[in-house]
């Protein structure tokens, strides 16, 4: 049997995942890897902590291909977007790599936008500076760590490392490097008027591919090391968002993902480029050559959930199932999520957290219930704002987390009003990388033939109109909430420095 192997380089580990040709997962294993913090609302991790984890996982899911006699014709790379890993010009990692939810960088973004123009950096890239984004990285270590930036020789998105590491390629693929802020969204390659601008030499940054070309193969020495056929090619893949569409068959219009992970995205396939003017929502690339797609991101979903973990040293089934208990709309309570900052629709780094409405009659259940509600509350903002740019859903395809708990499905069908489908093999962003990986290896003529595989289950999670009224009167109280809020947000914030 022909397989290929997808691996995700994410925020919390590694992943691979062996695809055969008819798109059943015939080998899996994750690594993981720790998150670091060194100061409020900066995150940061360890390039080799990525490179080690990594190779567990293909060597792990390469023995067990060969134990069951498959054939590995293809890899495909996918990852956590927007994160700056500098590298010198022995190829050697200068420092911790920044990371897609840091907020230090608010300085280089109002930089990058008196620079360039507000309007001109949406229209050139699909998207105003926001903290998450490559470009306002390479700024703040020009700033702030001088010595390190005269050491830099090249800048690499995460997954993008892995593959140096792989096969000593510097290359990216059109959706991921949609998220640097370096590109022009329209012509799928580096814009020569922001690097200009902002004084990035086009040297640094990696050659720029569709997702489903070939970037490399994987030399002898590795590969053996691996126990990996020496010379199989490996796909450009694309960020973690991107690929997971194509893990999930988001490649037509009309259709939407709806993805509860760390962060929560809204993905929407475009045929064209589409960009909200207001950069409210992302334009990217799609991971389909040629295509483009719509992303509304929450930066704190499942990551509130960890955090409430945390918080309360219970585990995730006991929370979840007190939350199952409380009536919808937790009696009046409100979770803010912003714990991270925001993207849409506020693209606020200062903006933070908090329980609205709370009373003594509350609970813990009520507080992780409302935490919940909270997350499909940020994600519905997204929704709306999708829905005014005229992008209409025929159907929004569960994924991540969201896809894997009942209580998380019914709120997707409840806050949404709509229908929510499940995957029949659900395994986000590493499994859309497999399927890239074909298409290199030769199993697939092109992505539309590799998605082709990919099915949903029979029976969605249906909306409830009694609870989806409720959460409607509930949204509308919550989506006033971070506007009344936002000035004492922001003072709190500064004392806590």
């Amino acid at each position: 049997m022909r397989v290929a192997i997808g691996v995700d380089v994410g925020t919390t580990g590694a992943r691979a995942v062996a695809v055969d040709e008819r798109g059943g997962v015939v080998a899996a294993q994750t690594a993981g890897y720790p998150l670091l913090t060194p100061r409020p609302q900066w995150t940061e991790q360890d390039p080799e902590q990525w490179w080690w984890a990594t190779r567990d996982v293909l060597a792990a899911v390469a023995a067990a291909c060969r134990g069951a006699s498959h054939e590995v014709v293809g890899l495909g790379l996918t990852g956590q977007m927007h994160g700056s890993v500098f590298l010198d010009r022995a190829g050697d990692v200068i420092r911790p790599a920044l990371l897609w939810n840091d907020q230090r960088t608010g300085t280089q973004c109002e930089y990058i936008t008196e620079r360039i123009g507000p309007t001109r950096i949406v229209a050139i890239t699909g998207n105003p500076a926001l903290t998450g984004f490559q470009a306002p990285k390479v700024l703040w270590l020009r700033d702030e760590e001088p010595a390190n930036f005269e050491r830099v020789a090249h800048v690499l998105l995460p997954k993008d490392y892995v593959r140096y590491r792989l096969a000593h390629v510097f290359a990216t693929d059109a959706s991921d490097a949609a998220g640097t802020l370096f590109l022009d969204l329209r012509a799928r390659a580096w814009s020569p008027e922001v690097l200009e601008a902002l004084q990035v030499p086009v040297d640094w940054l990696p050659a720029v591919r569709e997702s489903s070309e070939p970037t490399g193969t994987i030399a002898g020495a590795m590969a053996s090391e691996l126990g990996l056929p020496a010379g199989i090619p490996i796909a450009a893949g694309g960020g973690d968002n991107a690929a997971a569409a194509i893990g999930t068959g988001v490649t037509r219009s009309g259709l939407m993902s709806s993805s509860i992970g760390t962060s929560g995205v809204l993905f929407a396939h475009a045929d064209e480029c589409a960009v909200d003017p207001s950069g409210r929502i992302h334009a990217f690339a799609h991971a389909v050559p040629g295509a483009y797609c719509l992303l509304a991101v929450t930066l704190s979903a499942g990551g509130s959930l960890r955090w409430w973990r945390g918080v309360t040293g219970i585990g995730y089934d006991k929370l979840v199932g007190e939350a199952v208990a409380v009536r919808p709309g937790s009696e009046g309570l409100v979770f803010l999520l912003y714990l991270t900052g925001e993207r849409t629709p506020h693209l606020d780094p200062r903006a933070t957290g908090g329980f609205i409405g709370l009373t003594a009659r509350h609970t813990r259940g009520h507080l992780t219930r409302a935490l919940m509600e909270g997350v499909l509350f940020s994600l519905r903002d997204g929704i709306e704002i999708m829905r005014g740019l005229d992008v209409k859903q025929q159907q929004i395809r569960a994924t991540g987390g969201g896809a894997t708990a009942d209580l998380w499905l019914q709120l997707q069908a409840d806050v949404y009003g709509a229908s929510i489908h499940r995957l029949a093999i659900e395994e986000g962003a590493a499994y859309g990388a497999a399927l890239l990986g074909h298409v290199v290896g030769g199993t697939f003529a092109g992505v539309d033939e590799a998605t082709a595989v990919v099915r949903t289950l029979d029976r969605p999670t249906e909306p409830d109109s009694g609870r989806g009224a409720i959460y409607d009167e509930l949204y509308e109280v919550y989506r006033t909430l971070y506007g009344a809020l936002r000035s004492d947000m922001h003072r709190l914030g500064a004392l806590a420095r």
